[in-house]
């Protein structure tokens, strides 16, 4: 199913900031089909058969979780055209509501349509031309006498109508902020003129009563009540003044409001139908529970992230005390190994020095690749440098496979390094290079380590070859990472290795 932006693209020539504005629509209707009772469609008009009149393509639709579906099939992608759309015509011709019309039946669903033309306000203030148009369908198949809550549901979708209409509703999405929360459903509140409250659901009198206000919010000023129920006196002015802030017109950011233990998110809405303000919207949200739940994660980051701190410094602690030692040892095949082990432990040091910075257990490991090829590429002697550099990019990886993986790189840059170039009589002061080179897919890891050296001996094989180096290769590639690994000559001279990840998830 191809997205909004895809379709509007296709078929339309609705240029980048209309096309940012249905998104914004799309992102916040659902509350406007929950206060309609009603499914939400968003048409665009399209070129069709010339004999059939003007046709409208859908490219968003919204089902209410507060009445039944007036329709079972999804109409992304359909095109309508004729009578079935002629009142979405009207109302983007007319640049009006359209609410005329007999219901309509769609199988054994009878439903009512109604019309909203979509438009968006120029940075001149002034509504420019119907982009769009969205179309209210109502089931009434279950259709009866409205209660208070409904009663004021329906008012305030209307008003909430008429602001499209007027391009002044969406407003701008606020950076970082999501749409998901508060809904209709958690708890509305209405306000007059004067930022008196004249409706509260049931939801938002519960969601105020654990701040500690346990009479009726009719009649109260929501502003002055945020104000004095906030523990914190800042917050609370904050909160007061985005409530003012929606009655002079602005749609603020959500705010929280802490008391009594209890934590309550806010969303204050402009009501400005026909360019009048008029009051209010505000729905909130009892979070109590969430942010205990928060609260509990953030404290278990913390935890963890110290311990990699922690382990990081143990494990540098220990490169620390091989590297002393390897200064006291005079046999050169011993210093040799002591410091390649001191090599090796920096290596997975390097790994949770990343996961003490990390919000979760994951790396972005290009960086961590780049430092230990620039630390084997030390091990070169001064007069002949081996250069190093990477293609392509590891993007982010859990630690589960960051740690065995930098590893096994450590060991093919340390080999190509030491080993590549190791008798070539100088030819390698001008081009010795070692390339890392990796091809991400989306279940799948290919890394290609290869090096412009004097290549493999005739008769190695990585099989039986008993170098610790190439056993720690094996046993981490196949064992830990679950992948292979394939060491040959290149056909242009050096040798390159090979290397198979995959990135599904694993079994624990």
């Amino acid at each position: 199913m191809s997205t909004l932006r895809e379709l509007v693209e296709e078929h339309t020539s609705l240029g980048p900031a209309d096309i940012d504005h249905l998104h914004r629509l799309a992102g916040d209707w659902q509350m406007i089909s929950d206060l309609s009772f009603a499914d939400l469609l968003l048409w665009v008009p399209v070129e069709g058969d010339p004999s059939a009149g003007l046709s409208f393509l859908c490219v968003a639709q919204v089902r209410p979780t507060t009445a039944p579906t007036a329709y079972q099939d999804d109409q992304v992608g359909r095109i309508s055209s004729g009578a079935e759309v002629a009142h979405l015509g009207v109302a983007r011709e007319q640049g009006r509501i359209w609410r005329e019309g007999d219901p309509v039946w769609y199988g054994d669903t009878p439903a009512r349509h109604e019309a909203i033309p979509v438009r968006l306000r120029g940075e001149d203030g002034e509504a420019g031309a119907v982009i769009a148009v969205v179309g209210r369908d109502t089931n009434l198949s279950t259709a009866r006498t409205p209660s208070q809550l409904e009663l004021n549901y329906l008012t305030t979708a209307d008003d909430l109508a008429q602001m499209i209409a007027d391009g002044t509703f969406p407003s701008v999405r606020h950076p970082g902020e999501t749409t998901s929360a508060p809904r209709v459903g958690d708890g509305l509140i209405r306000l007059d003129g004067s930022g008196k409250v004249t409706y509260a659901s049931p939801n938002a009198q519960s969601a105020i009563r654990r701040l500690g206000f346990s009479a009726h919010l009719v009649g109260e000023d929501l502003a002055a009540l945020f104000n004095r129920l906030a523990e914190d006196p800042l917050e609370g002015s904050e909160a007061s003044n985005r409530i003012l802030g929606a009655l002079r017109g602005d749609a603020p950011p959500r705010k929280e409001i802490e008391a009594r233990t209890a934590t309550v998110l806010s969303r204050a809405l402009p009501l400005m139908p026909a360019g009048v303000p008029i009051g209010a919207l505000v729905l909130v949200r009892d979070i109590t529970e969430v942010k205990r739940r928060d609260r509990a994660l953030i404290t278990k980051d913390a935890t963890i992230r110290e311990i990699h701190h922690r382990v990081k410094n143990n494990l540098q602690t220990v490169a620390a005390l091989l590297r002393l030692q390897a200064r006291r040892v005079n046999h050169p095949e011993a210093r040799a190994a002591l410091e390649e082990s001191v090599r090796r432990v920096a290596s997975i040091a390097l790994v949770h020095e990343t996961l003490a910075m990390s919000a979760d257990e994951a790396v972005e490991f290009d960086g961590i690749v780049d430092r230990v090829a620039n630390a084997a590429a030390e091990v070169a002697s001064p007069e002949s440098p081996v250069r190093t550099r990477r293609e392509g990019t590891f993007g982010v990886l859990p630690a589960e496979i960051a740690t065995p993986l930098v590893m096994v790189l450590n060991e093919l840059l340390l080999n190509a390094v030491e080993h590549g170039f190791d008798s070539l009589e100088g030819k390698v002061a001008d081009g010795a290079e070692v390339v890392v080179h990796v091809n991400r897919a989306k279940r799948e890891l290919h890394v290609t380590v290869a090096d412009n050296g004097r290549g493999l001996p005739e008769d190695f094989d990585p099989t039986t070859n008993k170098r610790l180096g190439l056993q720690i290769i094996r046993t981490l590639t196949t064992g830990e990472l679950r992948g292979t690994i394939e060491l040959r000559n290149r056909a242009e001279g050096g040798t390159e290795a090979l290397l198979f990840v995959p990135l599904a998830k694993r079994d624990r």
